[in-house]
């Protein structure tokens, strides 16, 4: 993959935290209202940051209300 920045595997933990929230923060405008160049290019650098973030943290805490089966036993709105 060939992104813009520094390369995810480089970055420390907190700049790596850091640049996740920065792209978590500008997606909307930037799918919104970016060019596809713009867009390509987010989405990508944010694929290999989350890609980065996993790798790091296999064994992080997972919600069960996050899940297929834990979604199931929550109420559905109306």
């Amino acid at each position: 993959m060939n992104t813009t920045g520094i390369p995810g595997h480089e970055l420390t933990e907190d700049v790596l935290l850091q640049e996740l929230r920065h792209l978590h923060e500008t997606r909307h405008e930037t799918f919104l209202h970016g060019s596809p160049d713009a867009l390509r290019e987010h989405t990508a650098r944010t694929f290999e940051l989350e890609q980065e973030y996993l790798r790091r943290h296999p064994e992080r805490q997972v919600d069960p209300r996050r899940t297929r089966e834990g979604a199931r036993g929550e109420p559905q709105d109306a």
